[in-house]
């Protein structure tokens, strides 16, 4: 067991959060980060115990175009700006990764601005993917190379190059001895060289006792990446396009197919599970029902994996992506314009039981998952662990509806979030599940962990806003009904499953590309046109890796 086994995440991007410019004059130090300090004990209490915040080291723009991997970004402040933020952390009980950027380079690194002064004779030529002298690029260099996503503002490091692991070693080494950081989350893990990942992977385990490397990785078989040899983990984009879709569709088919697929392909895995982040719009926009806020970070609270919630989720609020930039997804906030959360916020409400739930029943952390009962709009499951099992039922319907589970060797449950307590009859509960809402029974031992945050049951709103509901339902063909007492009330017809589940695949693809076109530039109506009528899964596949 690890730390990162029952770690709950809070994901930072802090050029957003602290309102950097956008652009790097490379001036003197603006010690912005200070102001994410201020972040902490919101962090803390609202059940959080790890953060991953970056991109962090100087660059040019967004943070992606690396300038000095050992320099914070002078728009947040100095180096010792980021020691005083992860010591302050680690004084709280939080752990804390950085966003590691070591696939490519900013064109103002050391290394290839030696290219552009001496050329042929610069020693680090190799450093970098089929440099030729004979060519030219968008900057009129007078010599070509291999980018990342196709913009030349991004330089692809060459892997194979023992000279550049060494380097890419160093900096973690510096990181570790400079800003005791616990681990890094690697951008672009998707097209990193397994030879290359492995290397990170030693220096991981030199580095510190349960160093985490996680990936971000779009799509494909995440054994690839996550195993003993390379990353411990990767970002679980499958679960994160079911959950909103999911309930969007009023398909819980998806979700419960997506668990099944990476449950067969990934079964000693912990994903790292997310609603939304710095590439993708909010959940609260993403949901054409905005109650489903509540079902969907159930779901990915409880869940296998390890659960994350991105800036300002947590208060409920929009972000939508924009033609010319991701800047409503990277905003700036004030804390003291959400200091009354807790009590005053139902989003946050919910997100502080759901982390204090995380955090004190091991079953969500390392119990085998057992789906319960499955139709288009309710879905139950268990988690079981040292003979404890945990009951999560979620329902998507605009009414309550009523589940009778088996239950564990006890003789009472109760609702995390609602407080309500039911009996253990012939070893089944009956619970009621509110509409548009869910709940986690636990085996009522007399804890009392929730004691700091508030008993009474959770509203599921928070903004007022227009309700869109599908009129129909996505999936609607199920078997014939059996009895309550079983478990089950109804079963998925296969070829529905798979329908649902191979759209949701395409859907998710075409997401992923769009998301690494636009973090690269503009998009164009005929190039987003371009991905959505692409349909064929080994190509998007294909173009997803390209990148």
């Amino acid at each position: 067991m690890a730390w990162y086994d029952e770690a709950v995440f809070y994901h930072i991007y802090p050029l957003g959060l602290c309102g950097a410019p956008k652009e790097n004059s490379y001036g003197e130090p603006v010690h912005r980060l200070k102001e994410a300090e201020g972040w902490i004990d919101h962090i803390k209490e609202t059940g959080f115990n790890a953060i991953y915040i970056g991109p962090l080291f100087e660059s040019v723009g967004h943070g992606y175009e690396t300038t000095d991997y050992k320099k914070l970004d002078s728009r947040l402040g100095d180096n010792e700006d980021l020691k005083h933020f992860v010591k302050a952390c680690h004084d709280k009980g939080i752990r804390v990764i950085f966003d590691g950027v070591f696939n490519h380079t900013g064109r103002d690194f050391f290394a290839f601005q030696d290219i552009k002064q001496n050329r042929e004779n610069s020693r680090y030529k190799d450093w970098y993917c089929n440099v030729n002298f004979w060519g030219n690029n968008s900057y009129n260099d007078g010599f070509s190379y291999e980018n990342w996503g196709g913009y030349d503002l991004l330089v692809k490091l060459n892997q194979h190059n023992p000279e550049v692991k060494d380097y890419i070693a160093d900096v973690i080494r510096f990181w570790v001895s400079e800003f005791d950081v616990d681990g890094i989350r690697l951008d672009a893990a998707d097209v990193l060289d397994f030879e290359y990942m492995k290397m990170l992977r030693r220096v991981a385990n030199e580095v510190k006792p349960d160093f985490w490397l996680m990936g971000e990785v779009i799509h494909g078989d995440y054994s690839r990446w996550a195993n003993a040899d390379t990353l411990h983990s990767v970002t679980n984009y499958m679960l994160h396009k079911a959950l909103y879709s999911g309930h969007n569709d009023h398909n819980y088919f998806e979700i419960a197919h997506t668990i099944k697929y990476l449950g067969d392909r990934c079964s000693n895995l912990k994903l790292y599970n997310f609603t939304d982040n710095h590439d993708v719009e909010r959940i609260y926009t993403k949901l054409n029902n905005k109650k489903h806020f509540t079902p969907v970070q159930i779901l990915c609270y409880t869940l296998p994996g390890v659960p994350s919630v991105y800036y300002g989720s947590e208060f409920g609020i929009e972000g939508k992506k924009e033609k010319w930039s991701d800047d409503s997804l990277r905003p700036a906030l004030n804390y003291d314009e959400y200091k009354d959360a807790l009590t005053s916020n139902p989003c946050t409400m919910l997100i502080a039981k759901l982390g204090k739930v995380r955090q004190n029943v091991k079953a969500l952390s390392y119990g085998d998952y057992k789906e319960l009962l499955l139709t288009n709009r309710q879905f139950a499951f268990s988690r079981n662990y040292n003979g404890a099992s945990v009951v999560v039922t979620v329902n998507n319907d605009d009414s309550d509806y009523t589940m009778a589970l088996p239950a564990g060797n006890c003789s009472e449950y109760i609702g995390a979030l609602s407080g309500q307590k039911v009996s253990v009859i012939n070893g089944n509960i009956t619970v009621n599940v509110k509409a548009n809402s869910g709940d986690i029974w636990l085996p009522n031992t007399g804890e009392d962990f929730l004691k700091d945050v508030p008993t009474e049951e959770i509203p599921v709103t928070v903004i007022p806003a227009a309700v869109v509901v599908p009129e129909e339902d996505t999936v609607t063909e199920t078997a014939p009904e059996t009895t309550a007492e079983e478990g089950v009330r109804e079963q998925p017809v296969e070829a529905s499953y798979e329908k649902a589940f191979e759209e949701g695949r395409i859907a998710g693809l075409q997401e992923a590309i769009l998301a690494r076109m636009e973090r690269n530039g503009h998009v164009t109506d005929q190039m987003r046109n371009d991905v959505y009528n692409q349909t064929h899964i080994p190509s998007l596949i294909n173009w997803v890796k390209s990148f």
